[in-house]
């Protein structure tokens, strides 16, 4: 007995000492920048479809100039983005790995640039089961030396779904939640317990921090899961993105107030306010996405120019009490001391970011410093009426599998039904 409970006490720490860190969309070196990773076709997030000719093209800068010796490799991940410990035989159908031979060198841009392209999969990286994937960049042959990650879905749709959104249904956050219920059906699929073999993830605007796993759903009536609980899925509404344009430096656009050029290219945007007014205004936004787009030249991936962009919130709170952080899919939401604002002898917290040409959406959020909780609701408010997309994510696991399918994929707007 004293032998078992040393073996089970053994093997639990080890698996402590090495559990994994889930994947997710970083950058190792600050000379990459402006990392794109979206479907070639009408959705923009980065999912296709197994079996199916879908693409996703990644793209990015590498600010050192030249040429490297760049490599790419998936790798097939469960549903909370570990990895599934499989081997590459068992999920890719050719190579392990490729060469990213798709550069090309800036043209006419103060700040010198490669730009690398890779559509996933090719002839070479193909998966051959359904799931999350991880895609690895790295340097010289040698996957300790990552350049970036980003996250790839490949589903194999076998379940329906119907989802629609709603003010929340209670009536503290009824003027700030949205509610979303939703029903899979799992009609092709052999499920003997749906509860444990079938869970669902629900992010708001392709944001995993936001996301909500659904391990049970409310009811079951034969192979339809219905999850519509008052208790789950009640999201913040959260505020339209602030949205500046920068396509051209020629000449003051959307939310921009001066530009400088001498050795580089410096934009100073005009000052944000706090959007705590509980009233809703309606306007524009991108979601979070940002596209580069140049309107001075011909080819925006090798002609639109970096510039030095400068930002500003004025925000009646001091440093003793926390920090404002400024974060989009640009910067893949990460709170860091790359996107964390510094505050001047005026009070006003400032920033300035190197970005390429395009249009950018982005938003502020408050980290308190004594409980060290994100949120962006005290500097961007937050409503029921707000447009946003929701992603619904279905996956399988049946008993004695070794891995999670991606079985179901569906989006959902708050506006267009």
């Amino acid at each position: 007995m004293k032998k078992l409970f040393y073996l089970f006490l053994f093997t639990f720490l080890s698996l402590q000492t090495f559990a994994q860190t889930p994947y997710d969309n970083n950058v190792y070196n600050p000379a990459i920048k402006s990392v794109e990773f979206n479907s070639t076709g009408k959705n923009v997030f980065p999912i296709i479809n197994l079996g199916s000719d879908d693409k996703v093209l990644l793209a990015f800068d590498d600010l050192r100039g030249g040429s490297r010796n760049y490599s790419f490799t998936i790798e097939h991940c469960d549903a909370r983005w570990n990895s599934s410990n499989l081997s590459p035989a068992e999920y890719l159908q050719s190579f392990q790995d490729d060469k990213l031979y798709n550069y090309t060198y800036s043209t006419g841009t103060f700040q010198k640039y490669t730009h690398y392209e890779q559509l996933i999969p090719n002839d070479n990286i193909a998966p051959k089961i359904s799931g999350n994937y991880i895609v690895k960049v790295y340097e010289d042959g040698d996957q300790s030396k990552l350049i970036l990650t980003r996250r790839l879905y490949v589903v194999g749709s076998k379940v329906s779904i119907a989802a629609n959104t709603l003010a929340s249904p209670s009536t503290q956050t009824r003027q700030t939640n949205q509610k979303l219920n939703f029903t899979v059906d799992y009609g092709g699929l052999r499920v003997q317990n749906p509860s444990y073999e079938i869970r669902t993830f629900v992010m708001q605007n392709a944001r995993t921090e936001t996301g909500i796993l659904n391990t049970q759903p409310t009811n079951i009536r034969g192979s339809s899961l219905i999850y519509n609980d008052v208790a789950i899925n009640d999201f913040l509404g959260r505020n339209e993105f602030r949205l500046f344009d920068l396509r051209t430096l020629k000449l003051n656009s959307q939310r921009v107030a001066k530009i400088f050029k001498d050795t580089a290219n410096i934009v100073v945007l005009l000052g944000d306010a706090v959007r705590d007014n509980p009233a809703y205004v309606q306007y524009y936004d991108n979601n979070g996405k940002f596209f580069i787009l140049n309107q001075d030249g011909r080819d925006p991936r090798t002609d639109a120019d970096y510039a030095r962009v400068y930002f500003s919130l004025a925000l009646n709170k001091p440093e003793s009490e926390g920090s404002p952080y400024i974060v989009g899919q640009f910067n893949d939401y990460k709170l860091d001391e790359h996107s964390k604002l510094n505050r001047d002898e005026n009070g006003r917290y400032y920033i300035n970011l190197l970005l390429k040409q395009g249009v950018y959406d982005y938003e502020y959020i408050w980290v308190d410093k004594a409980t060290q909780k994100a949120d962006d609701v005290p500097l961007e408010g937050s409503h029921f009426e707000t447009e946003n997309d929701y992603q619904l994510l279905v996956y399988y696991r049946p008993p004695a599998a070794r891995w999670d399918e991606l079985v179901g994929f569906s989006t959902v707007n708050t506006v267009k039904k």
